[in-house]
C-alpha cells in the first residue's frame, strides 16, 4: 500500500481521529458553545432585533429586509472560509475567536449610527462571518466525540441552546431598546455574544491531527473529502437532509394565518416568541431520550412524518383556537426534534472529524438551509391557491410523502448505510 492510499485508509477507517480529550466529553457543554451564534444570528440578525431597530430608526421595512436577507445568506455559504478551523489552532481556540470577534464587531456596529449606514453593514457582516465560526468549531468538535450515544445528546443540546439563547437575548434586547442608548444596547449585544464563548475553555481539549509536511495534509484533506463525499452512499444522506423533512419553514409562516383561527395577538405573541422557543428547546432536548442503537437517519425520517402529521392538524382541523394552539405547540415541539436530529444525521453522514471535520460538517450543515428556503416558497403557493388552511396542509403533504420514502429506504435498501461509517 504506497503513502497516498494508507492516508486514505486511515481516514476511511476514522483512525485520523484523537478524541482522547482529558476529562468527559460533557455533551451538555454544547448548548453553551453555539450560543455566541445563537445570539448573533438567531437573536439579533435573523430573531427580529435587527428588523425591530431599524424601524425604530426610521429605516423602511424593504430595506430592513434586504439587510436581514443579506447577512442571513452567510448561513448558506460559510463553508467557504469555516474550514480554517480545521488548522493552525485547536478548533475551541477557534470558537473562542469567532465568539469575541463576533460580539466585538456587533457592539461596534450598533455604536456605529443607523444600522443600514455603510460602516454597520460591513461590522455586522463580518460578526455574522466570525460567528459561522462558532458553529463549524463546533461541528468539527462535536464528530470528534468517539461515543454514539455522547454525540446524539450533544447534538441535542447544540440545537437546544441554540434556539434558547436566540430567544433569551431577542427578549432581552427588544426589551431594553429604546431605553437605552444605542451603543449601551450594542455593548449588552456583544457582551450576550462574547460572554457564553468563554465556555469554550471548558471544552474537551481534543488533539489536534498533525500531519509530518504539507503534502501528506493535503493528501489527508483530499482521502476525507472523497470517503465522505464521493461515495455513493453519500447520495441518500444528500437527498435526506435536501428534502422538506421537519424543515420548520412554517415557523414564521404562522403568525399570519393566527387571526383565521380566530387568535389574539397577546397569544400569537407568547406562542410564536418565548413560548415557542421553549416548545422548541424542549423537543431537541427530548431528543437525547431517544436510544441510540436507533440510526439518526431513520429517527430523523420517523420525526419528520410526525412533525407533518402535527402541521396538518392546522391544514385540515376546524378553525378554532384550539385548533391553532394544539398545532403549533405539537408543531414547534416536533420541530425542535427534527432540528437536533437533523444534526445527528450530519454527525452520521460525515463520519469521524479527522483532520477536516469542521469543514465537512459545514457544507452538510449548509443542505439545511436549502429545503428551508424552497418549502417557504411552497408553502406560500399552498397558501395562495387554498387559503390559511394551505399553508399548513401543502407542508404536511410535502414533509410526510418525503419522510416516507426516505424512512422507506433506509429501513431496507439503506440499511447497512451509516452503520459502518466511522464516527
Amino acid at each position: 500500500m504506497n503513502e497516498i492510499e494508507a492516508v486514505g485508509a486511515e481516514a476511511a477507517a476514522g483512525l485520523s481521529d484523537k478524541p482522547a480529550a482529558k476529562g468527559p466529553s460533557r455533551p451538555w457543554l454544547y448548548s453553551l458553545l453555539i450560543a455566541p451564534s445563537a445570539v448573533l444570528m438567531n437573536g439579533v440578525i435573523q430573531g427580529g432585533v435587527l428588523g425591530y431597530l431599524g424601524r425604530q430608526q426610521g429605516i423602511s421595512g424593504t430595506r430592513v429586509a434586504d439587510v436581514v436577507g443579506l447577512l442571513a445568506l452567510l448561513t448558506s455559504i460559510y463553508f467557504l472560509w469555516s474550514p480554517i478551523t480545521d488548522f493552525l489552532v485547536r478548533r475551541r481556540t477557534w470558537l473562542l475567536i469567532g465568539g469575541i470577534l463576533g460580539g466585538v464587531l456587533m457592539a461596534a456596529a450598533f455604536a456605529s449610527g443607523r444600522l443600514d449606514s455603510r460602516n454597520s453593514m460591513v461590522l455586522m457582516f463580518l460578526a455574522a462571518c466570525c460567528s459561522q465560526l462558532v458553529v463549524a468549531s463546533c461541528g468539527g468538535m462535536m464528530g470528534a466525540i468517539g461515543n454514539a450515544r455522547a454525540k446524539r445528546v450533544a447534538g441535542s443540546f447544540y440545537q437546544g441552546g441554540s434556539m434558547a439563547f436566540g430567544a433569551i437575548s431577542i427578549s432581552v434586547l427588544i426589551a431594553l431598546a429604546g431605553k437605552v442608548q444605542a451603543s449601551v444596547l450594542g455593548l449588552i449585544a456583544g457582551v450576550l455574544i462574547v460572554a457564553p464563548a468563554l465556555f469554550a475553555i471548558a471544552a474537551p481539549q481534543q488533539e489536534q491531527v498533525e500531519e509530518a509536511d504539507f503534502s501528506r495534509t493535503i493528501r489527508r484533506v483530499w482521502a476525507e473529502f472523497k470517503t465522505t463525499f464521493l461515495n455513493w452512499k453519500a447520495i441518500p444522506y444528500t437527498l435526506c437532509l435536501g428534502l422538506p423533512i421537519g424543515s420548520g419553514a412554517a415557523v414564521g409562516l404562522l403568525t399570519g394565518v393566527a387571526q383565521d383561527y380566530g387568535v389574539s395577538g397577546q397569544s400569537v405573541a407568547w406562542m410564536n416568541g418565548v413560548g415557542g422557543a421553549l416548545l422548541l428547546a424542549g423537543g431537541a432536548l427530548s431528543v437525547s431520550l431517544i436510544p441510540a442503537q436507533l440510526r439518526a437517519s431513520v429517527a430523523y425520517c420517523l420525526m419528520g412524518v410526525v412533525n407533518a402529521g402535527c402541521i396538518a392538524v392546522l391544514g385540515f382541523g376546524p378553525m378554532r383556537p384550539a385548533t391553532y394552539f394544539i398545532g403549533v405547540a405539537l408543531y414547534l415541539f416536533t420541530v425542535g426534534g427534527c432540528y437536533a436530529l437533523f444534526t445527528a444525521v450530519v454527525l452520521e453522514f460525515m463520519g469521524a472529524s479527522g483532520k477536516t471535520g469542521s469543514g465537512r460538517y459545514s457544507i452538510i450543515n449548509s443542505l439545511g438551509n436549502v429545503p428551508v428556503i424552497y418549502t417557504i416558497k411552497l408553502d406560500g403557493w399552498g397558501g395562495g391557491h387554498w387559503g390559511p388552511r394551505g399553508i399548513s396542509a401543502t407542508e404536511a403533504v410535502a414533509g410526510s410523502v418525503a419522510g416516507l420514502i426516505m424512512l422507506a429506504y433506509f429501513l431496507t435498501w439503506g440499511r447497512q448505510i451509516g452503520a459502518n461509517r466511522p464516527g
